[in-house]
């Protein structure tokens, strides 16, 4: 049977305004036990905010996180999915992009999800490391990626 992103995703991601600082958004992630906030403005997604961001774009660069918005170390614009794309089309564009995390929005432009490595994996093999390693962190995040 030939599965829908919407089947496989996390809902309801996490997101933090543009003009959030580095410092907040570092919490926020914190707080939520993920890796990465979706960047918005009005709603609207405007980028994607990842760790590896904050210490490689932020800090390596001695910039200072209580005044640096996400905004300017975001990565602008990133690629999506829709919920009703198929898994296979998700995967692919990850691999093609090397993207660990795939936003997925609706037509109309709506945040629904987020599609990541370990949400794939469980799909996929949910008997393999990386499946046990995400379903765990799921559980002890109260169902989030």
């Amino acid at each position: 049977m030939t599965r829908r992103v919407h089947e496989v995703m996390t809902r309801n991601p996490v997101t933090v305004d543009q003009l959030t600082s580095l410092a907040e958004a570092a919490r926020v992630m914190r707080d939520a036990g993920i890796g990465d906030v979706l960047v918005v403005d009005e709603g609207r997604l405007r980028g994607i905010l990842t760790d590896r961001d904050l210490v490689i774009r932020a800090l390596a660069e001695d910039r200072d996180p209580a005044e640096t918005t996400v905004r300017a170390i975001c990565s602008s614009y990133p690629l999506t999915v829709g919920p009703d794309d198929l898994v296979d089309e998700a995967v692919d564009l990850m691999r093609r992009h090397a993207l660990r995390r795939l936003p997925v929005r609706t037509e109309s432009g709506e945040l629904v999800g987020i599609v990541t490595l370990g949400d794939l994996e469980v799909e996929r093999d949910p008997g393999s490391p990386l499946a046990s390693i995400a379903a765990a962190a799921a559980e002890s995040e109260g169902g989030e990626r």
